[in-house]
This record gives C-alpha cells, structure tokens and sequence, in this order.
C-alpha cells in the first residue's frame, strides 16, 4: 500500500508517494531520478548503491525507504557545493583519473567521503580498509587511492 513519506535527500525534504517497504535506491532512481547510486548485486555486497545516511556510506539496495525518513540521506549530486564546486573527494577522483567504466564510482566516492569523515588523514591501509566493501574490476584501485589522500590533503586545514 502507498503511502507519503518525506524525505531528506541532499539538504532538501522531498516526498514520495511509494510503498514504504520499497527500497530506498528505486525511490532515489525511479522517483527522484538521482543517478548516483547504482544497482550491482542487489544483495548489500558490491558498495554500487551506498549513500550517506546521516553521515555514514550504507547500501540502499535492500533499505526500505519508510527505514530512512528521519535521516538525512546525501547522494553522489548531493556532493556539489552551493557555488557548483565539487566536494574535494569527487573532484580529487576527476584529476586522478580514478574511474574508468563508473560502476563502481558512486561507491567508491561515498565511501571515500565516510572514511575522511571519521579519519582525517589516513594511510594507504586505511584507505584501502576503507574502500574494500566497494566492488571493483577495472584496475584504477592505484588512481583512488592517490585521489582518496589527495582529497585528505586538500581537506586539513
């Protein structure tokens, strides 16, 4: 059964009428149309789908949309400032040139954007500790890792 559930995506409320058992993921993409997360395993396994929820990567493959309602949920698009600059993680990912066929890079940059937020200034470990939930086959995993401290660099004040 439908229902209204209210939203918070990307510093803004928006409401959805959807069954609230619904993932989270087919309302961001179906009804919001944010292209961000992707659909990989559908199993919570392979890091496509992650968001922000309140400030740390999920999967929202398998997350019912009623489950998120009094959270903040921030998307890849959520990741451009007000003035149209990028958050340092995506465009450190830019100038590595860290993606190649962009599955995975939705992933990979929440989960880089979590890992900066708990810790300022990781090694190369931690940033690989970090990343490991977001399945990846293209062979970039050097270009990340350089983009990941990149944007810790960039970050510190």
């Amino acid at each position: 059964m439908a229902a209204k559930i209210t939203l918070r995506v990307n510093g803004k409320k928006r409401t959805v009428q959807v069954d609230p058992a619904t993932p989270l993921l087919y309302v961001l993409r179906n009804q919001l149309e944010l292209n961000g997360p992707k659909y990989g395993c559908g199993l919570e396994q392979c890091g496509s789908c992650l968001v922000l929820l309140d400030g740390k990567a999920v999967p929202s493959c398998r997350m019912p949309v009623e489950a998120v309602k009094d959270q903040s949920v921030v998307t890849l698009e959520g990741l451009t400032r007000k003035n149209g600059e990028l958050h340092p993680v995506p465009r450190a990912f830019v100038q590595q040139q860290a993606a190649q066929c962009g599955y995975c890079l939705n992933g990979m940059v929440i989960a880089a954007v979590a890992l900066l937020a708990e810790n300022r200034h990781p090694d190369d470990d931690a940033i690989r500790n970090g990343l490991q939930r977001v399945l990846c086959r293209c062979g970039t995993q050097a270009r990340v890792i350089r983009a990941v401290s990149q944007a810790a660099q960039e970050a510190q004040p």
